[in-house]
């Protein structure tokens, strides 16, 4: 078997798992996911969801994958209890089955870059992206954004993953600090600062229902969880690094470039009078209001490559990451080069794509599918085993190079064996509902 690989600086493993959080999931989901679910009330409810289950819930992975020195299926093994392996399968499908459609949504961001370079979506924004979305041009600009994917991953941990977001993280925090002083300018400004940061509370009593598995699969999508990324990502890391404080950085990090992505896009928004309720549906949050916000401000090309440039590299940073899940998989148990594998696993995600990529409405029934059942699902079950089945090990785990948290660490392990498990539980229930039981589910809505 080849030698597995470890990161090279603690400070690299930090970043790459910031990398992986900070993607589409705060530049693409966050802002529509919000605009369709209350606004603020929806924000409110995502950041309780982050520090309650979210936190934790990654402390769990983490501890899992370092304690073990394995991917996510073989973790399970490792810790002695081999029949609870279906979890760290369902965590791996769960990526995977993420990334089929992520790569067609990273293919239309660098449309989006080329058409902010050209002016091309400025007459017809609506258009633009109908023509970019679905089709044989969306399954070309897939298959590109999938390479990049690939060739970075193939590269290996060192090579590849921990240089590329070494690089891409700090570039898309100072870019969207950059971006958020340039919105302050526009004259929608206050009005979308309201929108994004002044909850209703009787908004929020009266949808909490439906809101809750939308604000906790957010959190779940933006911290990476559920999809084995955190499992791989610290299972590369040394005993003496503080799990905690690694967790904490980038939770923080996470969190503030989220808050940064609706500082950008709601003053863009009502700025040009869109209906943040209602036209903001889907994608068009990022890419057909937004992009008619560029088309209609001083300076809008420019700032328009910015944009979407930054949505490009935070794409890349969190797909190379759910990627790296399945080949790390592959890699500790084939006698396969990681190159071969990255690009076998690679094709089979293009096939899997495609329907996405030729249809819009397949695409959003694959990303609420993997909002309402898969990923609270996957870390039900995780959770579950780290918290009641290897509690302890875990413990002993997560204070290994933190000893001075242990009065913490005993409060992490009862909140994830009582309070992120309930939590959790009621989120799938009311996700499950949502999805198939509620009369006028719509499995098949275009975006």
């Amino acid at each position: 078997m080849p030698q597995r690989e470890t990161w090279a600086t603690r400070v690299g493993f930090i970043l790459a798992a910031i990398g992986s959080a900070v993607g589409l999931g705060n530049l693409w989901q966050f802002p529509f996911k919000t605009a369709t679910n209350g606004g603020a009330a929806f924000v409110v409810f995502y950041l309780v969801a982050v520090l309650l289950i979210g936190f934790p819930a990654m402390l769990a992975e983490f501890s899992l994958g370092r304690r073990t020195k394995r991917n996510a299926v073989d973790a399970f093994s490792r810790m002695g209890h081999r029949s609870w392996r279906i979890v760290g399968v369902l965590a791996v499908l769960t990526g995977f089955w993420i990334l089929s459609y992520y790569n067609v949504v990273g293919g239309w961001v660098m449309r989006y870059i080329l058409g902010s370079a050209t002016g091309a979506y400025f007459d017809d924004p609506a258009a633009y992206f109908g023509a970019v979305s679905s089709g044989p041009e969306a399954v070309v600009a897939q298959a590109l954004f999938l390479g990049i994917v690939v060739a970075i991953v193939a590269l290996g941990i060192e090579d590849g993953i921990e240089r590329a977001t070494k690089v891409m993280v700090p570039s898309i925090v100072v870019l969207m600090i950059a971006l958020a002083v340039w919105v302050a300018t526009l004259p929608g400004a206050a009005e979308g600062y309201a929108f994004f940061l002044s909850p209703n509370v009787d908004t929020m009593i009266a949808n909490a229902g439906s809101i809750i598995p939308f604000a906790v699969g957010q959190a779940f999508f933006t911290l990476s969880l559920g999809m084995a990324i955190m499992i791989t990502y610290s299972s590369y890391v040394g005993r003496d690094d503080n799990l905690i404080v690694d967790g904490a950085s980038v939770v923080v990090t996470n969190t503030i470039v989220g808050v940064l992505a609706g500082l950008v896009v709601f003053p863009i928004l009502l700025t040009i009078g869109a209906d943040v309720t209602t036209d903001t549906g889907g994608a068009g949050a990022l890419f057909v209001a937004t992009a008619a916000g560029f088309g209609s401000v001083p300076f809008g090309r420019l700032f328009g490559i910015v944009f979407f440039g930054v949505v490009l590299i935070a794409a890349l940073s969190s797909a190379i990451s759910l990627l790296e899940v399945t080949v790390s998989y592959a890699n500790d148990n084939f006698d396969v080069s990681r190159p071969v594998l990255s690009i076998g696993i690679g094709i089979a995600l293009f096939l899997l794509g495609v329907p996405s990529a030729m249809d819009t409405a397949w695409l959003t029934w694959f990303d609420n599918f993997a909002y309402q059942v898969f990923l609270p699902l996957s870390v039900l079950l995780l959770i579950v085993f780290v918290g009641w089945v290897v509690g302890q090990e875990a413990l002993e785990e997560l204070l290994s190079g933190a000893e001075g948290y242990r009065t913490f660490g005993t409060v992490w392990l009862w909140t994830i064996r009582i309070v992120v498990v309930i939590a959790v539980l009621a989120t799938l229930a009311l996700g499950v509902n949502e999805m198939f039981l509620v009369e006028d589910a719509a499995f098949f809505e275009p975006l």
